[in-house]
Order: C-alpha cells, then structure tokens, then sequence
C-alpha cells in the first residue's frame, strides 16, 4: 500500500468518524429544516448557518495562513542562526505537522469566534440607535447593548489566541531544538555527542531570536491590554459604588482616570517588553508589568480612600448629579420615564347616581378568582380524566352587545391522565391527538350556588351567546408535549358522546409529509420504528411536532424572553381558537439602570405578540413596540419573521394585553424609581412598598390585577392593569398604578396619587376592619368551625368617580377532598362602612340604595330602598315626593285604586325610613 493510498484511507475513516458521532445532529438539523419550511420561516432557519460559514470560513483559512506563516517564519529564523541546512524529506514532514497544528487551533478559534459570537456579529451589523446618550461619554446606548459585548468579546478571544501561541511557540523552539540542533556554538562545531547542558542546546544568537519571538508576542498581548482597559473603562455606567448604581463621583472622578493610565502604562510596558527581550534586560522587560500590577492595586486603594474621606462626608452633593442620571436612566430602561402623574383627590362622597353612572364598572367587578375558577373548571368541566384545563386566563369580550370581562381556559388533553392500559403508541400518537373546547365565565356572576356563572360550556362548546367557535380543536397548547401522526387510516378521537366517542380527520394544514425518506429520519429523531412499520400510516399522513405552544416559539426565536402565561383568544371574526404569547426583549448593558431584584436584566420591553392557531400552529410575530431598538435591530436581521401590529387581524388585535409580568417588573422598579427628586431618592424618604392583603388564609404581597373601570374624562369602562402602593412600613394607601389595553390607548401608564393629607385606607386596613367586625368577623369563625374552610378571594380596589371601593369575595370549602370552593358572600367597604352579603347587588344596596330596579307601567322606580347613607337621603324623600304627586295625579283622574297603591307605597316608604331613622339612632 503506497502513501497515497494510505493518506485516502485515513480521511476516509476521519470522516467516518465524523459522520458517525454527528448522525443525530444531522438528523435534527434536515428535521428542523423540513419544520420551519412548513412554517415559512427557512430564512431565519438559516440565518445562523449562512451567518456562521461566512464568518467562520474566511476566518478559519486567514488564521490558518498566518499561523503556518508564523511557525515557517520561526523556523527559517531558527535554521539560518543555527546553520542548519534543511533535509527535504524530513522538512515536508514537518511542514504537515505545523499545517496540522495551524488547522486544529485555527478551527478552535474560528468555531469559538462563529460559533458562540455570530449572534452578537449580526446585532452589532444591524443596530439601530436608541437616540439617547450616556451622560458621561455621550454615546448613544446602541454602543453598549450592541457594540461593546462584541469588541470586549474579540479582546477576550485575541488572548486566548495570543496565549495559545506562546505556548505552541515555546513547544515548537523546543522540538526544533532536538530534532535540528546547531550545527556550530560560538563559531566552534557543535559536539556530536549526547546534549551534557543547556549550554549545548543554546547558542547566543538562537537565544536571541527566541527572545526576540517572545517580546512580539508580548509587544501584542500588552497592546491589547491597553485596548482592554479603555473598554473597561465604559463598565463604570455600571458601577455599585455607594448609593448610586452607575458610575459615581469616585468612578468619574478617580476610576476612570486609572483606567485610562493603565491603558496608557500598557503600550508603554508593550514596548518596554520588546525592547527589554531583545537586550536580554529581565528586569527592565518586566518593568511595565509590574507598573501595572501596582497602578492598578494604588488606583484601589486610592479609589476607596477618596469614597471614604472625600466622598461620603458630604456624599449627597457629590452624587447629587449621579443619583439623578440612575433615576432619569432607570425610568428609560423600564419605560416608566411617561408614567402619567394624576393627582386622585379621595372625596369619597360616592352617591347611588354615581354607581348608576358607572354601571358598566359596577357590572365587571371581579367576585371571582381565577385560582378556586380553576378548581372548578376541572371538576365540573372536564368531562373526561385526561382533560384538563391548564390555568385560567382572564379578558374581556364584547358578549351579546355588552362589554364584559371573563374567565376563560382551554380544554386541553394531557396524555399524561390516559390509563395505563391505554398509554399504547396507537393511542398516544394517532388516536388521542387533540382536546376540545374552552370554558368561559364572567368574573362578577355565580350561580346560586356559588359556583362561577359558564356562558361557553361542554362539549361540543354550548352558549346562549353571540360568541361563537366554529373550530373548537386544539391540537397546540400548553399540555401537548408530544408528536402526533394526522391523516392516517387510524381516525382521530374527537369527544366523548354519552358512553360512545366522536371520530374525526383532521383538516388542518399542520404537519410534515411521511413520504419517501421523511419516514426514515422522522423515525430516527423520535427513536420510534413504530413510525415506519405501522401500517396506519399512509401516503397523505404527516407528522406534526413541536407543539407545545412555549417549546414552539423558543425554538423558532431563542433570543427573545417569553412569558410563561399564554393566554387563549376566541377570534369573533372567524370563530377559530387562537394562543397569544408576550414576547420580551431584555439587556444587562443599559447604562446607569439599576438590575432588577437578583438578576442582571437592567432593560426590558414587552416588544412582540407571538400568534399561534390552536388548530393549525401557525406561528406569526408581531412587533408591538416599534421604538424599542433590539426588536427592530433583530427585525432587519430576521426580515421573514416579524409582522407589523397592524397586520394582526382585528378579532385577536381587540386582546392584546398589557402582560403581568412587565408590569409586575415596572411596579417593583417603579416603588423607588417614582422618585425624581435626587436628595429625596439618596435619603429614601417616600419609597412604596406593594400593599400586602389577606389573600384564602395567609397575608401576601397583592397581586396585579385586571380590572374595569372608567377613567377621569373618559366615556366607557376599560380593561385595566393595577396595583397599589403603600408607604413604606406603613398600612395607609399612597398611589394606584393603572396601565391601560384597550385600543390606541394600549401600553399607557399612569399613577392614581393619593394626597399624603388625609388618610387612604390601604388593603391590610380594610383586612383588619373585616377582622375586627362585630358582625363579620363571628361569622366567619363560626363557618371555620362547622367542617368548612374560609377562603378570601383578592381584596379589589375599585375607582369610581372621586370616591375608592373595595370589595373582597368570601369562598366556602368543605373540608374533604372532592369538595368545591363556593363564592358564599362578598363584602364591600366604602368609608366607615362595611357590609357582607350573599351577592355584590345587595351589599352595595345596603351602603347606597338599589341600583337595579325596575320601572312599573307609569315610568315610576318602584322598591326604593330606605337604608339611610350620605348618598340616597335625598334621593329617598326625591323618590316619596313623587309617589306623593302621582297619588294626586290618580286622584284628579278618579283612578282610586291607583291612588290606593300609591298610598300604600308611600307609607311603606316613610314607615321604612322612620324605622332606619330609629335604628340609627339607637347604634349612635
């Protein structure tokens, strides 16, 4: 066997090697290529291929050249100082051991540089400005969030680089050295013989050459020291010196300067270190190095010297400046900087006309919660053991003319609740494929027995509503973890009828042809031969995978943050079942922003809706924040996969919301953050904590809650996001955060600010009065004592007009295991009153009067309620006045019997009000 043969024989057995341990990653990538061409999107597929062979390629052939230039270089150096003259054959070997060398650690680097950076290459390609500086280098923020990672990440790889080369320079002098050793030492022939010392290795002029290497490499590696230190230098935006996050008086002033003496001090070592190796001068060489060891130790220690003696001791008016750039930068990053302030003057002088005003809030205020909903979805509505709804989402709908706010929750199937017996792979991948349906509820109905009121309900979906599901399967959701198999000859389980199940076939466009050689990879991917041996499997059968909603859209777009609550639309337009999922953009690298709690994201915007259809999984990305400049940097890198707002249809457009999450980030920030007063902010004199309540049986942080309600100089309840605040460590309420998500009005934040010179009864306050009610509160321990348990639903704050409701709902639990929570009573506290009743109607008619009520034949309002309150005194003599005249009317006419009822009406009303009046009297 000749050479060449043997040379064949090698790389073929290399690339079978290859072949063999890479199989499964080449299975994977043509799968992942046939599913993102049936979702449309193979430009962004290959995205990061094309981004890293255009990259990785011309960087692994320019590497490879000038490493084998290097090493050559060192050699011909090497033999002309020693006197070697080259043997050819020999040298050819050596030759293809230096290209190995120069290949494998061209390759590393290249892979590391394309591999790990070609995102970060293209963010930095494409940025798009912020069009906002740093106030102390007056860069725009792109040079942060898209430039710096990569220049510090190209600093970091050159050493690496650099530091490999000294060692396969060091390794390679020392082969040379025994495998082509002088032939002549100080103009003398070189002993023959055994090496006896280090003497017989080294002669002058070889010693220098070596040392001449060494300080080129070092000469490079000090430079980029330098370039390491003026980059640093941005990272005081960073900075958690004192009471200021970002670069404070010291870093300005001191830290920042050593930073710039070091990068100095480094190209002056840089050329110190060549000089020195050249003259073979250790001490002064390692002069520069040594400077910087101990600048940079002197610059610590003057650095904390000058924060301890000259900064703290008059700390406010040196940070003054650099607390209100953290505060002006912290408001940018989490986009509270157009938080509206409105002052809310509480007057609470709430009257029955105003509730009658605000029917459309009254009518929406949630008696409901969506955890005890839940519990009742699944038991009431699952039907079957292996549906399950997953979690309840809230929204609103425009139900049979009317605006309301709802529960709903997707019946999904959760194979995981098959029977063992019918966990078989016929069952699991091409019978039971999909669940049916959804729940819907209002928030503020229940039945007489307390369970929640269900406008959509069963299977197939029934409602006496105008909302209408003309596709009720869903095939992609939160539960469906694992591939199916559609149009086979197996048909599809479709819901259950009685004691016999409803077939059907699946008409959707999801799915990847099983044909010719799908069949086989497919198989390989899912370790399944079931796959190729089943005979159920046709020629128009397709494989869908990658259903789970969340594991969907990571995989298509991993460099956004999604949030960990889909929610469910129906689509009224054409009745189809749709997943919406709130994409986020974040960053650590946003100067001058405080980091929020314990993490490093100092930036965040909710900048994508991400779309996916229940039935067919078609997956769209719409950009909702065309101002946030890492969504559009990533939208000119992606051009296939983002959609403009205004092409999402109109029935799933009316349910975008404003995400929890967010704003749950933005309240948290926003409890220090609302402070704008420098002096004010380092004194920590009006920070807010998130008001606590008592939330089934524990006392909890409230949450953020969606409500409706009308805002001052507005016309209709909207659906809306809150939160309140109180003072910190105290219980009284000073602000209510709102954001809007309705309409244009979309992403607007504003602060209901309470004024600091009356008391605001906060969420624990109202708490305590239900505790300590003589009326409620031994109700509530009897019911606890009796083998039920109490559970207290969120405690609401409800603005209407100048005036603050609260209302909490009171759930009932037997204490077994199959037992209901049931809505049992809800109590409402406006101003020194406190009331629990079995409905929300008849605890507000207790405070302000009837609101609902019906009009007899005349146009009269009949059943005046006569509890006395600020609000309906006068309405009641208003309401016996008029009676009063219409007995009169009857009576001119000669219709006795009218003015006999009306009589009678009239002395109930004043027989009721005396009564009150009594009542009253005797409890003051």
């Amino acid at each position: 066997m000749n050479k060449k043969t043997g040379y064949i024989i090698g790389i073929v057995i290399i690339l079978a090697l290859i072949l063999i341990s890479s199989f499964s990653s080449i299975i994977s990538f043509i799968t992942d290529y046939l599913w993102f061409k049936e979702l449309g999107y193979t430009k962004t597929f290959f995205t990061k291929l094309k981004t890293q062979f255009t990259i990785g390629i011309p960087t692994f052939i320019l590497l490879t050249l000038l490493l084998v230039f290097y090493f050559k270089s060192i050699k011909k150096s090497y033999y002309k100082v020693a006197g070697i003259i080259p043997d050819r054959v020999a040298e050819k070997r050596l030759n293809s051991v230096l290209w190995a060398v120069s290949v494998l650690v061209s390759l590393y680097i290249s892979s590391i540089f394309a591999g790990n950076l070609w995102f970060t290459i293209l963010k930095f390609i494409n940025s798009n400005n912020f069009n906002i500086n740093d106030p102390i280098f007056n860069k725009d923020i792109s040079f942060y969030i898209f430039k710096l990672p990569l220049l510090s990440e190209i600093i970091n790889l050159l050493l690496l680089l650099l530091f490999i080369l000294i060692v396969l320079t060091i390794v390679f002098y020392l082969i040379l050295l025994a495998i082509r050793r002088p032939e002549i030492y100080d103009g003398y022939e070189f002993y023959d013989g055994p090496v006896r010392n280090l003497n017989s290795l080294f002669n002058k002029r070889i010693f220098k050459v070596i040392l001449f290497q060494i300080g080129l490499i070092g000469l490079v590696i000090f430079i980029i020291f330098g370039l390491s230190y003026i980059l640093k230098s941005y990272e005081i935006l960073y900075s958690t010196r004192g009471k200021v996050y970002g670069a404070s008086f010291t870093d300005v002033h001191i830290s920042l300067w050593v930073y710039r003496i070091m990068a100095f001090i480094s190209v002056i070592s840089a050329i110190g270190f060549l000089i020195g190796t050249i003259k073979r001068k250790v001490k002064f060489a390692l002069t520069g190095p040594a400077a910087l060891i101990i600048f940079s130790m002197l610059g610590s220690i003057v650095s904390g010297l000058f924060q301890q003696f000259i900064v703290e001791p008059n700390e406010i008016s040196k940070e003054q400046k650099y607390l209100k750039y953290n505060i002006e930068y912290t408001q940018k990053a989490y986009g509270l900087d157009n938080v509206k302030e409105m002052n809310f003057n509480v007057e609470q002088n709430l009257t029955r006309d105003d509730l009658i005003k605000n029917k459309e809030t009254i009518k929406n205020i949630k008696i409901n919660d969506y955890r005890p909903v839940n519990q009742v979805y699944n038991q009431l509505q699952g039907i079957r053991q292996y549906y399950r709804f997953n979690d309840i989402d809230i929204d609103r709908y425009y139900i049979n003319g009317e605006y309301i706010q709802v529960f709903l929750a997707a019946r999904e199937l959760d194979q995981e609740r098959l029977s063992e017996q019918a966990k078989t792979w016929i069952n699991q991948h091409l019978k039971y494929t999909h669940g049916y349906g959804l729940t819907l509820s209002p928030v503020n109905s229940v039945t007489p027995e307390g369970q929640p009121e269900l406008l959509i309900k069963d299977i197939p979906p029934v409602t006496e509503t105008d909302l209408k599901i003309k596709r009720p399967e869903i095939y992609f959701g939160e539960l469906t973890n694992d591939y199916i198999v559609v149009n086979t000859d197996e048909k599809e389980f479709d819901y259950p009828i009685g004691e016999n199940n409803q077939e059907a076939v699946y008409q959707g466009s999801a799915g990847i042809k099983l044909t010719g050689i799908n069949r086989l990879l497919f198989a390989i991917r899912e370790g399944s031969l079931k796959l190729i041996l089943s005979g159920d499997i046709n020629s128009d059968s397709r494989i869908v995978i990658n259903r789970n909603i969340i594991d969907r859209v990571e995989k298509i777009a991993p460099f956004i943050i999604y949030d960990d609550d889909p929610y469910l639309v129906i689509n009224q337009e054409d009745g189809r079942l749709y997943w919406i999922i709130d994409g986020y953009t974040v960053s650590s690298k946003y100067p001058y922003s405080q980091p929020y709690r314990n993490t490093d994201i100092n930036y965040i915007r909710n900048s994508v809706k991400v779309v996916v259809d229940a039935y067919n999984g078609t997956t769209k990305y719409y950009v909702f924040d065309e101002e946030d400049p890492i969504i559009m940097t990533y939208k000119n890198i992606f051009s296939d996969l983002f959609l403009d707002k205004s092409q999402m249809p109109k029935g799933l457009r009316e349910h975008v919301r404003y995400p929890q999450l967010l704003f749950d980030i933005q309240s948290e920030v926003y409890k220090v953050y609302h402070i704008n007063n420098p002096v004010v902010f380092y004194n920590k004199e009006d920070v807010w904590d998130i008001a606590k309540e008592k939330y089934m049986s524990k006392v909890q942080k409230a949450e953020s809650n969606y409500v409706m309600f009308k805002l001052p100089d507005e016309e209709k309840a909207e659906f809306l996001l809150t939160v309140p605040y109180t003072p910190a460590t105290k219980p009284n309420m000073t602000a209510l955060f709102v954001a809007r998500n309705d309409g244009e009005n979309y992403g607007k934040l504003f602060i209901y600010k309470f004024p600091k010179s009356k008391t605001v009864d906060g969420l624990m306050m109202i708490e305590s009065r239900i505790d300590q009610d003589s009326n409620i509160s031994p109700q509530l321990t009897l019911w606890s004592q009796k083998g039920s348990i109490v559970l207290r639903g969120n405690l609401l704050v409800i603005p209407i007009e100048k005036s603050l409701l609260y209302v909490e709902p009171i759930y009932l639990q037997a204490d077994n295991e199959n037992s209901l929570p049931e809505v049992k009573r809800v109590i409402v506290a406006y101003k020194n009153k406190i009331v629990m009743e079995e409905t929300l109607d008849k605890a507000l008619t207790k405070i302000f009067g009837q609101i609902d009520r019906e009009k007899d034949e005349n146009g009269m309002i009949d059943n005046v309620d006569v509890n006395i309150s600020d609000g309906n005194l006068k309405e009641i003599i208003k309401r016996a006045n008029e009676i009063f005249n219409k007995a009169k009317e009857a009576s001119q006419k000669g219709d006795w019997a009218k003015y006999g009822e009306y009589l009678n009406k009239l002395e109930n009303i004043l027989n009721s009000l005396n009564n009150s009046l009594n009542d009253k009297s005797v409890n003051q």
